[in-house]
């Protein structure tokens, strides 16, 4: 490491030893000096859910926190000496779509705690178009890949900062006029496109009485479920691509998704969406680059 490069703080809510979080260490190497500060366990659906005090041990990329990510992340930018320049939560396992899921989302919420925190922040979440939650046949390597490069670009865009005079809280990632990305990104679409959306307005919540048999499997008298997707008379929880393929405005995140492609949400703590000509020349510059390594691998293939 030395004093020019930039740090990147990476957690997640599916725990330090998930597949989506070593893909993206791996990845981020590349562009920055990575520090790892992970839930010790799985804290999916969490939010931005804060402990009172929690355990920290050390972990050879960084350290586990007995909490959930958004303690992961007040504890890596309060309690150790490192000034971070950008925040990245994920790879999730499974998408964060709409404005009432992105409410639960323990990645989105170490995200969202970050910004809050004065850091800017990416939450990537992954998804695999019919599955939904990626299958185990499938890696992290296009959301990974994908996230390297806007890494690559927001810190490029937040221009050179000299880290031995840096002051405490200054920044080096530079995402245009947000405080934080949501993104969602394909693992079975490698020919996607970055596409800038708004998280839909999709508040939904079905309470009822639980059966004998709930009651037998899960602790409590009530179900609280909520809507992820929109309202269809399916026996399963998640719809076919058929079945939503109209359902959604294409600015959303879930048409976006729907159509195989990343959705990247910029928001503004409290969570308001923002859209600016600096984004649609960030994310062009970003697509640019994709396509640019998808052509260099065909063509390495076919040599």
């Amino acid at each position: 490491m030395t004093d020019s490069q930039a740090r990147v703080l990476l957690t997640n809510d599916d725990g330090v030893d998930a597949a989506g979080l070593a893909a993206l260490y791996e990845e981020l190497r590349a562009v920055g000096d990575v520090t790892v500060v992970a839930p010790a366990e799985n804290q999916s659906g969490v939010g931005r859910s804060r402990s009172r005090a929690v355990d920290v041990d050390g972990h050879e990329w960084g350290h586990t926190v007995h909490g959930t990510p958004a303690d992961c992340v007040a504890y890596a930018l309060r309690a150790l000496s490192t000034d971070f320049d950008l925040v990245v939560s994920g790879c999730n396992h499974g998408p964060n779509c709409g404005e009432y899921i992105m409410g639960h989302s323990g990645t989105v919420g170490a995200a969202v705690e970050a910004a809050y925190l004065g850091v800017p922040a990416l939450a990537i979440s992954a998804y695999h178009r019919e599955e939904f939650f990626p299958p185990a046949e499938f890696t992290f390597e296009t959301p990974a890949r994908l996230t390297r490069l806007l890494v690559e670009h927001v810190l490029e865009r937040g221009g050179s900062v000299d880290r031995v005079g840096a002051a405490a809280g200054d920044s080096r990632a530079d995402l245009a006029d947000a405080d934080l990305f949501s993104v969602n990104a394909p693992v079975d679409a490698p020919a996607c496109d970055f596409r800038l959306t708004e998280p839909l307005a999709d508040y939904g919540v079905d309470v009822r009485e639980a059966s004998a048999e709930e009651r037998e499997t899960h602790d409590g008298d009530w179900r609280l479920e909520s809507d992820f997707w929109a309202r269809l008379d399916q026996p399963g929880r998640h719809p076919t691509l058929e079945q939503v393929a109209d359902s959604y405005p294409a600015w959303s995140d879930r048409a976006a998704v729907v159509d195989g492609d990343a959705s990247v949400s910029p928001l503004r703590v409290p969570q308001t969406p923002v859209h600016s000509e600096r984004l649609d020349d960030l994310v062009a510059a970003v697509n640019r680059d994709w396509r640019d390594e998808r052509e260099a691998a065909a063509a390495a293939d076919d040599d």
